[in-house]
């Protein structure tokens, strides 16, 4: 029987990992996250050696990582220079390389408890926040889906991530730790017939997870309008709709009340249209209408009315000695008279979304990037503010440049919003609502509001406390109205950043050690 546990241990440890990815959207399923977390715990304290609670933390970590980012395998069902099977192997190699953050994690605790008789789970804790932060900085990062998310309530109320403008994303995670680990202390303690004391101890995560905080609140000055033009990734690149899909966008943002301020938000990958001059005239024919920048620019002010400015997503060129070389992927501000008046490059580029690595290697392999266009995207310098004078001063993150916690604000001129600009359609539909809670997570930590445009949803509009006050979900064409909520004054996240996230994790680190100093001294 033992044997066959034994052989069993490394599924159960894979299917344990799966079952955490529930407690992430769309599913929310939080409760199985917890447990998941108490049994990957009682591993590590029952392996039989650092290495070992490293083979348990890796295989936790393949299937956390494999179910939570199987959005990834349907962007390869719109490449065709890619077979769709493609993208599970896809999935499954990157979880084989994140699942060594969570493995790590579990190495160094297991070899503090042994060597220096350390308290395993504030150990592990404070480690999963150091690996944490790891994924999400090491060879351009993969912050998607921290731990912390499964803490973030429904689109009212923020529950426990609320106090992530005080620990940030990271420290959250490890705190998420701790509450799993709370969860097993209920169970040992339940089991040696204390079972008032186990009621109350299983209670304090639930508590803490269903914080009713539903937000400050607070007027807006500045009216917008958000619009989501439900543009297919089938159908997006298709030069033969570009037309039809400027009017279903331009339908959608016509003014309400002309002559007043007001911002028009557009997604990512909704204006086909290059909006600068100097290209060479085969872009031009190739993309837009007019075939002429001006024109394009000047239809766009028409739409948008006087009174107006427009953000969108757009594509800017690089152009040397007569030839496109590169482009970048930006937001263009867009008066109402067609004039440019700033703009914004993206700087966390998707490898093999925007840019192919090692192309030199990869590209006589078959293997090109996940959207069309040959085209590498280069990247642009990290956050900036766009002071638009009566229109607000504009933070701009694109996509997927919103998941990377404490990057996304220019901490020297704060804006008073960020703007969130996607092309969520080829991220299924686990990556939409992922994408739109990591955003949430942002508005917490930085006291800001974000508003996100995307092709297909899910667009809204989310106030400095991370509450949604208004979407349109996915697959909907539609357009939000209203008034940018207020920004709060600098978090204590906002002033320190990351920083915040190593003093957690220090604090946790040090109480383990704390716990061996005692025991020595018995």
């Amino acid at each position: 029987m033992e044997k066959t546990a034994n052989r069993l241990m490394p599924l159960a440890l894979i299917g344990a990992g799966a079952l955490a990815a529930t407690g992430f959207q769309p599913l929310g399923l939080w409760p199985l996250t917890l447990a998941a977390l108490a049994f990957l715990i009682v591993r590590i304290e029952q392996a039989r050696s650092p290495r070992r609670a490293a083979l348990a933390g890796w295989l936790f970590g393949l299937g956390l990582f494999t179910l939570g980012n199987n959005w990834i395998a349907t962007a390869f069902t719109y490449q065709a220079a890619m077979p769709a099977w493609l993208g599970w192997i896809a999935v499954v190699l990157l979880a084989i390389y994140l699942a060594i953050y969570p493995a790590l994690a579990a190495f160094l605790a297991a070899w503090l408890a042994r060597r220096f008789r350390a308290a395993l789970l504030p150990a592990f804790a404070g480690l999963w926040i150091v690996t944490e932060y790891l994924r999400a900085t090491l060879f351009t990062g993969f912050a998607w889906n921290p731990l912390a998310m499964v803490a973030l309530g429904g689109f009212g109320r923020p529950g426990l991530a609320a106090i992530a403008a005080w620990t940030g994303t990271y420290a959250l995670s490890g705190i998420v730790v701790l509450l799993a680990g709370l969860w097993l202390l209920a169970w040992h303690t339940a089991r040696a017939g204390r079972l008032h004391a186990a009621a109350m101890t299983a209670a304090l995560p639930v508590a803490l997870i269903l914080l009713p905080w539903h937000g400050r609140g607070g007027e807006g000055k500045l009216a917008y309008t958000l619009v989501q033009p439900n543009i297919g990734q089938d159908t997006i690149n298709d030069p033969s709709l570009y037309e039809g899909q400027f009017q279903g966008i331009a339908r959608l943002s016509l003014p309400r009340a002309p002559g007043s301020p007001r911002i028009v938000l557009w997604p990512e990958g909704g204006l086909p249209d290059y909006l600068r001059s100097g290209y060479p005239q085969f872009f031009y024919n190739a993309t837009t209408y007019a075939a002429d920048p001006d024109l394009a620019r000047a239809r766009i002010g028409r739409v948008i009315g006087p009174g107006s400015l427009l953000l969108t997503g757009a594509t800017d060129l690089i152009v040397e000695h007569g030839d496109v070389t590169a482009a970048r992927n930006v937001v263009t501000a867009l008066g109402a008279d067609g004039t440019i008046r700033g703009s914004y490059a993206k700087a966390h580029l998707v490898p093999y979304g925007e840019y192919l690595p090692m192309r030199a290697w990869l590209a006589p392999l078959g293997l090109s990037r996940l959207v069309s266009g040959s085209l590498d995207f280069l990247p642009g310098p990290g956050p900036q503010t766009l002071d638009m004078g009566v229109h607000g001063k504009a933070g701009v993150q694109i996509c997927y440049e919103i998941i990377f916690s404490g990057e996304v604000a220019d901490r020297t001129h704060r804006p008073d919003y960020i703007f969130n600009p996607s092309n969520d359609g080829w991220f299924g539909a686990w990556g939409p609502p992922q994408h739109l809670a990591q955003a949430r997570m942002r508005a917490i930590e930085e006291g800001l509001p974000v508003l996100r445009a995307t092709t297909t949803g899910i667009s809204a509009v989310i106030d400095a406390d991370g509450v949604v006050q208004q979407f349109v979900p996915r697959l909907t064409a539609g357009r939000l109205d209203g008034l940018v909520p207020p920004a709060h004054a600098p978090s204590l996240f906002a002033r320190l950043g990351n920083r915040l996230a190593f003093a957690w994790a220090l604090l946790l680190l040090g109480a383990s050690l704390v716990v061996a100093r005692r025991r020595g001294g018995r």
